[in-house]
């Protein structure tokens, strides 16, 4: 594991010249600055609530990978201030899906710093999330020697068509996709890398009924104290070092843990997956966007009568698909 997490940092190295610095304000970074990482294209439409959120949570500075939008997205973030931008026209697959990209930004920049990495699409709730700032849960976790957080991705969706409802660039998309799958997951342990692997939800109920095992894995890492000897390996599925994804139970008790509201099927979904099934750049030959494909065309309902509407974390926590640990 040490050599292939040498492999991984040289790769990133090696990547950091396909990237043109757009924007650097990170002269503006305090030491103990909350960092975000995101690399996106084409979602200008969702780029304005993302950062509202982000910003109200207690993030400080934002580092965005462009990868060739042609929306917009790269014009507007470029004026945001508290943003530095990097800009792409390099194969988002040869990049190991933008994790190369960031694992060289996030060695540069964020050492010894909290840091987020998440999609335009993905909203992290944690404990507390409603009465304590992002900085509370990290002060938490930097007392208890905890390194890394845990979030498993929740798919929303809407109730109806994923046409019904057109989003409105700047407004919440999870007041359009509200509902979830409360049940319908499955666990594994991958040794290799000492992580949980879990599937389901619509998109293992819907686009991959047939073969649910190949449906997207829903474990996340997203929250992590940086060091710059860290990698991600796959998305923030898991890392390396390896002990930075033992983030469940531990001595039979449970960690904290939160819930990434990923607000993917909404009506810009369809021009979305149609969009990266021809630019073919997604893992393993794009199996997941042709499956998406498949099904979009028949605008499927993923709500069904086992749906639940969200209401806030706590209700999450009921479910058991998150937990504040000994966190109080």
């Amino acid at each position: 594991m040490r050599l292939q997490r040498k492999r991984w940092k040289l790769r990133a190295l090696r990547k950091r010249r396909e990237l043109k610095c757009v924007v650097d304000r990170t002269d503006q970074i305090r030491p103990d600055d909350i960092l975000l990482f995101c690399t996106q294209r084409n979602e200008k439409i969702r780029l304005a609530y993302f950062l509202e959120y982000y910003r109200e949570q207690g993030v400080n500075h934002f580092f965005f990978v462009d990868n060739d939008s042609d929306d917009g997205a790269l014009e507007y973030l470029r004026q945001q201030p508290d943003c530095s931008v990097w800009f792409t026209r390099a194969s988002y697959r040869r990049s190991r899906f933008g994790v190369d990209w960031l694992n060289w930004l996030q060695r540069k920049y964020a050492h010894g710093h909290w840091t987020l990495t998440v999609d335009p699409d993905e909203f992290l709730v944690y404990p507390f999330c409603d009465t304590r700032p992002l900085r509370a849960l990290t002060d938490w976790l930097d007392a208890s020697s905890i390194k890394s957080f845990s979030a498993m991705l929740l798919d929303m969706y809407p109730k109806g068509r994923l046409d019904e409802q057109p989003y409105r660039e700047g407004t919440n998309p999870i007041d359009i996709a509200a509902w979830f799958d409360s049940g319908n997951y499955t666990m594994s342990r991958n040794h290799a890398f000492t992580n949980l692997w879990i599937q389901g939800g619509p998109r293992a109920r819907v686009f991959f009924r047939d073969e649910p095992a190949r449906a997207p894995a829903l474990n996340k890492v997203p929250l992590v104290k940086w060091d710059k000897r860290y990698v991600y390996v796959s998305s923030t599925h898991m890392l390396l070092p390896r002990g930075l994804n033992q983030v469940y139970d531990e001595w039979g008790g449970e960690k904290a843990s939160g819930v990434l509201l990923h607000a993917k099927f909404i009506d810009t979904f369809g021009a979305k997956a149609a969009e990266e099934l021809e630019r073919g750049q997604h893992y393993a030959g794009s199996v997941e966007y042709k499956a998406y494909a498949e099904r979009v065309r028949e605008n499927p309902q993923l709500w069904c009568k086992w749906s639940e509407k969200y209401i806030n974390w706590r209700q999450l926590e009921i479910l058991g698909l998150m937990s504040k640990g000994n966190w109080a």
